[in-house]
C-alpha cells in the first residue's frame, strides 16, 4: 500500500479508525471521513500524516463535497472504502416494528451513501487504473447480508443491496480496469456492535485491528502490480457530481 491514496468513510471509531492506522502503517496517503468535527480533528492529529473530512455520507448534498475534498487532499484516489454504517433502529426491532425513516437511514448510509460517493470518485480511479496504479472500491458488509436475523432486518437488508450492487459494479467496471469488492468483517469489539448487543461477551468478538489488518491485506490482493510510479497528474483529479 505504500504511496497508494486511499479514503475510509466511518473513519474515527471502530473498523474504520484501525483501518486508518492499518493504511498509514502500510505508508498510504490518507482521507478519512466522519459527521463529528472534533472528533475529525483528533483524529488528525492523533494520525500524521492523515487528512480528516468532516461530512456525512447519508446525506446527498453533502457527497460531491466530500468527493472532491477527498481527491484535493490526496491528489486523486486509488483506493475507496466504504465503511461508514447505520443499523437504522437503535436499539434494533423487528421490521414490523421499524419505522420508515429508520428504514431510510439505514439504506442511506449502506447503500446510498457508497453508492454516490463511488460514482462522484469513478473518475479518479479510472484515471489512477489506466497510469498503471490500479484502482479498488472495498465496500464493507456483513453476515447479516447472507443469513437472516430477527431485528437485523434494516441493517441486512441494506448491506445485502450493498453486497449485490457491488457484484455489479464489478463486473461493469471490468473493462476500466476498477475492482469492487465486498468484505464481511466479521463479528467486532466496537461501539456499532455494541449499540446492536449491548450484553455481548467482547472476548467472544473480533478486535477491529485483527478485522482492518485482513481487510487491507484482501484490498492489496484485489491490486494489480503496479506497472508505473507515475506523480500526480491532473487527469486523476476528476470528481463527477451526480445524484
Amino acid at each position: 500500500m505504500a504511496g497508494m491514496r486511499v479514503a475510509v468513510t466511518g473513519g474515527t471509531t471502530g473498523l474504520g479508525l484501525e483501518l486508518v492506522r492499518e493504511l498509514r502503517a502500510r505508508g498510504a496517503s490518507v482521507a478519512f471521513v466522519a459527521r463529528n468535527h472534533e472528533r475529525v480533528a483528533q483524529v488528525a492529529i492523533e494520525i500524521a500524516g492523515t487528512h480528516g473530512i468532516v461530512g456525512d455520507v447519508s446525506d446527498k448534498n453533502a457527497i460531491y463535497p466530500i468527493a472532491l475534498q477527498i481527491v484535493a487532499e490526496l491528489g486523486g484516489l486509488d483506493v475507496l472504502i466504504n465503511n461508514a454504517s447505520s443499523l437504522g433502529p437503535a436499539p434494533l426491532k423487528l421490521l414490523a416494528d421499524t419505522e420508515c425513516e429508520e428504514f431510510e437511514l439505514a439504506l442511506a448510509t449502506n447503500v446510498l451513501g457508497p453508492f454516490r460517493l463511488t460514482r462522484a470518485v469513478l473518475g479518479s480511479l479510472s484515471a489512477s487504473a489506466r497510469q498503471g496504479r490500479g484502482a479498488v472500491v472495498a465496500n464493507v458488509i456483513s453476515d447479516a447480508a447472507i443469513n437472516s436475523y430477527p431485528t437485523w432486518g434494516a441493517y441486512g437488508a441494506s448491506k445485502a443491496a450493498l453486497m449485490h450492487l457491488s457484484s455489479i459494479w464489478d463486473e461493469e467496471l471490468a473493462d476500466e480496469g476498477v475492482r469492487v469488492i465486498s468484505i464481511d468483517p466479521g463479528d467486532m469489539d466496537t461501539p456499532l456492535h455494541a449499540i446492536a448487543i449491548p450484553d455481548a461477551d467482547p472476548a467472544m468478538l473480533k478486535r477491529p485491528e485483527t478485522s482492518a489488518h485482513e481487510l487491507v491485506d484482501a484490498i492489496e490482493e484485489a491490486l494489480p502490480p503496479r506497472t508505473t510510479d507515475r506523480s500526480r497528474s491532473s487527469s486523476s483529479a476528476v470528481v463527477e457530481q451526480r445524484s
